[in-house]
């Protein structure tokens, strides 16, 4: 019994790498691919509603950590509700939050499958290195905020001027916490900024390295609006961490221009502008050999004519 196997034809990704996908068919992939994230936004939702509260309490350590913020028997006060929809709404964005954390590696997935197709080869191959790299400085950036906000809440609370007790509003201050961690986990994607720099052509690891003074400039500047603390701590602590990722950062670019230089130390000295020189060969050219005629090839002999070619 024989089987007879269809040959398939090329994926949705070759298709559109090679530009044989038409505009209806990028529309529907683009709506396949959107459903599919949202389902997994929304699955990731229903997990984040059960998460919402252990997430709530590892936010509110911070509050309950101030002498103030605890009772006698040592239980940390209830925060503020000014209204009854507070409580409801802010479990609502607490899982709006960890939903797109749980469902990220298939929402990126899907955006990453839309744009692929008209990358090159080696343009997807440094954007997997980017995105594997993103993700761990977005994470130590999450944890240095949580530190910071650990360590400044108590300088906060204990300057005012207002001698008022020292219960917060919930709602402002989850806003406060996760607008701090957000802020530091996109601070701590600077160094691929300069690696993008760097990997394009822009500029080379000796123009990122002499750059060194107005970057730890900005690092403080930056640490010292961003950190809740005023006192020192927080901002050398911030700023310390922006300059060693710089740092390794112009490592990692003087690297690549090393890699990228192998086979050019010839041209070291040669301006990129500078016309190459012609060599001038002045040896006489010999004479070619004689060509003997060739053979004639005999005539074919008659066909006969009664027969045809199937015959």
């Amino acid at each position: 019994m024989a089987f007879a196997l269809r040959k398939r034809g090329p994926s949705n990704f070759d298709r559109a790498a090679d530009g044989s996908m038409t505009l209806m068919e990028h529309i529907r992939e683009l709506r396949n691919r959107l459903f599919r994230a949202s389902l997994a936004i929304v699955a990731g939702l229903i997990a984040g509603i059960w998460l919402a509260q252990p997430a709530f309490d590892l936010l509110k350590q911070p509050y309950c950590r101030l002498p103030e913020a605890t009772d006698a028997l040592g239980k940390c006060q209830q925060f503020l509700q000014l209204s009854p929809a507070d409580g409801f709404i802010l479990k609502l964005k607490l899982a709006l939050w960890i939903g797109l954390i749980i469902g990220a590696p298939v929402w990126l997935y899907q955006l990453w499958a839309f744009i692929a197709p008209g990358l090159h080869r080696h343009e997807r191959k440094w954007a997997y290195v980017f995105v594997s790299i993103a993700a761990p400085l977005f994470a130590a950036g999450a944890v240095l905020a949580y530190l910071v906000v650990d360590k400044g809440l108590a300088f906060l609370m204990e300057s005012g001027v207002t001698g008022l007790s020292t219960q917060l509003e919930v709602t402002r201050y989850i806003s406060f916490v996760t607008n701090m961690i957000l802020l530091f986990g996109v601070a701590f994607e600077f160094p691929l900024v300069l690696l993008m720099l760097n990997f394009t052509g822009v500029a080379t690891g000796r123009r990122l390295l002499s750059w060194w003074r107005v970057v730890i400039f900005i690092s403080f500047a930056f640490a010292a609006v961003a950190t809740p603390d005023p006192g020192p701590f927080g901002m050398t602590l911030l700023a310390a961490a922006l300059s060693l990722l710089y740092f390794i950062a112009v490592a990692v670019a003087f690297v690549n221009d090393r890699r990228r230089g192998r086979g050019k130390e010839v041209y070291a000295g040669v301006a990129d502008d500078e016309v190459s020189p012609l060599e001038l060969d002045t040896e006489p050219v010999e004479p070619a050999q004689r060509i003997e005629a060739s053979t004639p090839v005999a005539a074919p002999a008659p066909i006969d004519r009664r027969y045809d070619d199937m015959t």
